[in-house]
């Protein structure tokens, strides 16, 4: 596997890789989805029908929101949330999301628990509001993911709601991937608001990529490159407001329902799955640099890198990149 790659804005990485040469418009689309942008870009120079697999791919875009949001009224989380402690049976698909995020909660020690609705509805980074502070101790009170049970396509949560904002957009990547491939495309890169996958290569070389400067985010910081693979960053600037000279940013601590405070302003991990590295890039920033490099280094295949909000960085053993 090629190990190095991250994450740039889908306007930018366009301007970049246009200017590497002067080859004709490529099939691209672009969307709203999920509560951000989507993009779609297909590089297989006619050898598979793109237009057939762009309407695909942002198909099952749809498809899976709609079973995976907890906004959306009829989706298999809402009627789990809904359910008051009684069993649902959902989709495959999502039995399988939620399998995997109670994987991960395990092995992070509940740094990713998307039983944390009950918190994050209290949140709204637009409003710039910090929740009332009693509201939110009692919210905390319902957060473990071991309310959650899952057997089959059966769902049981016996407190609290789930949101699957830390797993759900990194599973539809792999998704998309997979349809992508079965229309014949062997070579595209799927940007979901920042949680990228590549399928196959740029015209037989790595993708060029760079990472966004969380301080700075219409620069980057870094440059990587890389092909069939995932990466997912989580960082302090993606939404939120500062107040009173303190960042108030979305990834939110399951123990205490405030934003993380640590030295972190961005993590981004790399794998070969990215429901895999969106799980991850949001446990690691919750346990901080130096837990979350020990939970990297047990896993086979997984590199990371953390920018600090200091703007130093530092990179899983296995990575490697160039400071822009």
């Amino acid at each position: 596997m090629k190990r190095i790659l991250a994450v740039i804005s889908t306007c930018t990485l366009l301007l970049c890789l246009c200017a590497c040469g002067t080859q004709a418009a490529l099939p691209t689309r672009t969307g709203f989805a999920m509560d951000t942008v989507v993009s779609i870009t297909v590089y297989d120079n006619g050898t598979a029908d793109a237009q057939a697999a762009l309407d695909a791919g942002f198909a099952e875009i749809a498809r899976l929101e709609a079973l995976l949001s907890a906004t959306v009224e009829s989706s298999d989380i809402s009627r789990i949330n809904r359910a008051e402690g009684q069993t649902v049976n959902v989709a495959p698909e999502t039995a399988e999301v939620l399998l995997l995020a109670l994987q991960y909660a395990a092995l992070s020690d509940g740094a990713l628990d998307v039983t944390i609705r009950p918190v994050s509805a209290l949140w709204d980074f637009s409003a710039g509001i910090v929740p009332d502070t009693t509201a939110l101790a009692a919210a905390v009170q319902t957060v473990d993911y071991r309310h959650l049970t899952v057997d089959g396509v059966s769902v049981t949560l016996s407190e609290g709601a789930v949101d699957l904002g830390g797993i759900a957009k990194g599973y539809i990547g792999d998704r998309v991937a997979q349809v992508l491939r079965q229309h014949g495309v062997e070579a595209a890169l799927i940007d979901l608001g920042g949680n990228i996958v590549t399928v196959g290569d740029k015209n037989g070389k790595p993708f060029q990529i760079g990472i966004k400067d969380p301080q700075k985010t219409d620069e980057l910081c870094a440059a990587v490159q890389g092909d069939n693979c995932a990466v997912v960053t989580s960082g302090i600037y993606e939404r939120g407001f500062d107040k009173d000279g303190v960042r108030y940013h979305h990834i939110l601590d399951p123990k205490t329902g405030m934003p993380v405070q640590n030295t972190l302003a961005s993590v981004t991990v790399l794998c070969k799955t990215s429901a895999d590295a969106d799980a991850l890039s949001t446990a690691c920033f919750v346990l901080g640099e130096e837990k979350g490099r020990i939970l990297i280094d047990k896993l086979d295949g997984v590199e990371a890198l953390w920018v600090r909000r200091d703007g130093t960085i530092a990179a899983s053993d296995g990575l490697t990149y160039t400071v822009l």
